[in-house]
């Protein structure tokens, strides 16, 4: 009797909420059908343009360092209450790290305009206090981290065996994929990396986010000396790789070597570089950096080595400020236009070739070392959208499909899922850019079934494809790191 009378009510709610999905639909404006329409079919051209080509190799063999870390992630607005950090009213640029003050007023300068950062902490007993913290921090999630063994993760999913660099403990290494041999020394713990993510808007005191993004906090002694070298050198001569990957050089940054130490460090890493074989390719992943005297080392033993660099829109003006001879850009536009990024990445592009044009025909200089390569491949990643530079007739193929590759990655890796929902997805890249910033330049409009841009100057081909960015932030730490690995994977 009593699940007879139920019934009718079960019946009537059923009709009424079908009647309410049918009303939303029918009111429904016209404008959100459009971008509903819009977002499918970008989506839909990109994945086609991802299929479009298989990788050249039947599993591309890629040599990855160099380092690691265990990373613990926590909603970073939760975790600064929870230590008791107020936010500052005094948001300021710190190298380093030795006290709460400037952790505040340091997440504070990079949280407002949604900017990511990553910072040494010379106190470890406050950063022993601030890993506590977090690991008692309900919603934390430890993850494999450092540039190199997520750039490895990232290529073994997508079909590469992979040589990673890393000196890594028992339980780091039972978790990396079964493609994946490392080359390193064991160690009893690895190093924590302090991951504080956020989304957009989100609200800190005063400030709030412009966009989702991460500051990152580590004490790590380990990684900056690139403890692994040796052991990858030995091995990377029977592996024969087809690509060489150097990151997580940034450890180095700001971090108190003796004299000399660090100078001695890359010097090892521009001997491996340069004595191997001209056909490998070898692609150097950018990152944070602070100190102008690293970067003018990187400038000297490794960049000119690399025949492929991969960045994000606040490491392309920093890089681009030191080889005009300014000073480091610290904090860049976030969300850069298409216009400002194509132009930075001619200027990066022509300054680094005119200098191994120049080193090249010094007859002074006769080893391979001092020479380098040329620069043949540029990406850029950014929230709105991948632009790419590759040079006519070099060894990386499939520019158009890597690119969608990429794009399609970044928002994978941000939702957490290998699936693309549109609910969850949405474009901010405009909808149509310039070229450049020079007078007359062409315009080309973003068009949903060719979503993906190519045309030709001078030397090279320069690509450029829109992101879905990802609305409902599962990581953004790592981003960078997938998406470039993925873009490479095609082109092998």
């Amino acid at each position: 009797m009593e699940e007879g009378s139920r019934l009718p009510w079960m019946r009537y709610g059923s009709a009424v909420s079908l009647f309410v999905v049918i009303l939303a639909l029918w009111f429904r404006s016209p404008q959100d059908v459009e971008l509903d329409y819009r977002l499918d079919s970008v989506l839909s051209s990109l994945l086609r343009a991802e299929r479009k080509v298989g990788m050249n190799n039947a599993r591309p063999r890629v040599a990855i360092g160099f380092g690691g870390c265990a990373d613990l992630i926590v909603d970073g607005v939760s975790f600064l209450n929870k230590m008791g950090i107020l936010n500052s009213d005094q948001p300021m640029h710190h190298d380093y790290l030795e006290n709460a003050e400037q952790l505040a007023q340091s997440f504070a300068y990079f949280f407002a305009p949604g900017a990511a950062a990553e910072r040494f902490m010379l106190n470890e007993t406050l950063f022993s206090e601030l890993v506590e913290c977090a690991r008692d921090l309900p919603g934390n999630r430890w993850a494999v981290g450092g540039n190199a063994p997520v750039m490895a993760g990232r290529m073994a999913t997508e079909g590469c065996d992979v040589l990673l660099g890393g000196s890594f403990s028992t339980d780091f290494t039972d978790v990396l994929s079964r493609h994946i041999t490392v080359a390193g020394k064991d160690i009893e713990e690895p190093d924590i990396h302090l991951i504080l993510e956020y989304s957009s808007s989100t609200s800190w005191g005063h400030y709030t986010s412009q966009r989702a993004n991460r500051y990152i906090i580590h004490s790590d002694d380990h990684n900056p000396y690139l403890d692994s070298l040796e052991e990858f050198a030995k091995k990377l001569r029977d592996f024969r790789p087809d690509l060489i990957v150097v990151g997580g050089l940034q450890m180095m940054d700001n971090f108190p070597f003796l004299p000399g130490e660090r100078e001695a460090v890359l010097s090892r890493l521009e001997g491996l570089l340069s004595t191997s074989s001209p056909q490998i390719g070898i692609h150097f992943e950018m990152a944070s950096f602070v100190d102008e005297s690293i970067v003018d080392d990187l400038l000297h033993h490794v960049i000119p080595h690399a025949d492929s660099l991969g960045m994000n829109e606040q490491e392309l003006p920093n890089l681009l400020s030191l080889l005009k001879g300014s000073n480091i850009t610290v904090l860049s536009d976030p969300n850069p236009r298409v216009a400002t990024v194509l132009d930075q990445m001619r200027e990066v592009y022509r300054i680094l070739n005119q200098r191994h044009k120049d080193t090249s025909s010094d007859s002074n200089l006769d080893s391979a070392k001092f020479k380098g390569k040329p620069l043949t491949r540029l990406h850029v990643h950014t929230l709105a959208f991948q632009a790419m530079i590759v040079t006519h007739g070099s060894q990386w193929k499939n520019t158009m499909s890597a690119i969608a590759k990429a794009s399609l990655t970044a928002n994978r890796h941000v939702c957490g899922s290998n699936d693309i929902d549109l609910s969850k997805a949405r474009l901010i890249m405009d909808d149509s850019f310039s070229v450049s910033h020079r007078a007359g330049s062409q315009r080309i409009p973003l068009q949903e079934t060719r979503p993906v841009s190519c045309w030709d100057e001078d030397d090279y081909q320069i690509c450029v494809a829109p992101v879905l960015v990802c609305t409902e932030v599962y990581q953004t730490a790592g981003g960078g790191d997938n998406i470039s690995a993925a873009g490479l994977v095609l082109q092998i």
